[in-house]
């Protein structure tokens, strides 16, 4: 996962890092590197502190993933003393790089987490490894779980949220966008 975490950071990198002028072009790659580190380290470190309910709330985007969300304050902050640090980057600089970074990297991540048609990353291949594969790792996808079937998730009712129900979603008229239309409420 920390493979494919660096390249959605390499992605989101270009205006908030190569572009800009407070980041000494000669820090470029080792910025983008630690943008990479501090977000891993910053989810193992909610995950290892009991951070499920948080965790389970971005990944089932039942949060917002903007600056008033926890998980993203807590890794902008994270991210931001982490560039001041190690690169001597001013207070404004390195806060201006993690705001605009973390939700752009965590919204694409989630995004591609939940696309049935990208494989790239998988919801319990992320949790997994934030958690260290340790118990965190179902307590947190049990929350996911436990939300999505009360928001209506479990389309096939067996009390579980998982590729079957993905399945009943795209077999039933509408598909998925029908489904989505009738969380929404449209007609």
């Amino acid at each position: 996962m920390f493979e494919q975490l660096t390249q959605l950071v390499q992605q989101y990198g270009g205006d908030a890092v190569v572009n800009n002028t407070a980041v000494p072009n000669e820090h470029n790659e080792a910025v983008i590197g630690e943008t990479s580190n501090s977000i891993f380290a910053g989810l193992q470190k909610i995950a290892s502190e009991g951070g499920a309910e948080q965790l389970a709330g971005l990944f089932n985007g039942t949060s917002s993933i903007d600056s008033s969300n926890p998980v993203v304050q807590q890794l902008t902050q994270q991210l931001s003393g982490n560039l001041g640090q190690k690169f001597g980057l001013s207070s404004e600089a390195s806060s201006g790089v993690a705001a605009s970074m973390i939700p752009q990297i965590l919204g694409s991540l989630i995004n591609k987490a939940k696309d049935p048609n990208d494989s790239s990353f998988n919801i319990s291949d992320i949790i997994s490894s934030i958690s260290g594969n340790s118990g965190q790792a179902s307590s947190i996808m049990d929350t996911i779980s436990k939300y999505g079937t009360q928001f209506g998730l479990d389309q096939n009712a067996d009390g579980k949220l998982d590729v079957a129900d993905v399945m009943v979603v795209a077999k039933t008229k509408g598909g998925i966008a029908g489904f989505i239309g009738k969380i929404f409420g449209s007609k």
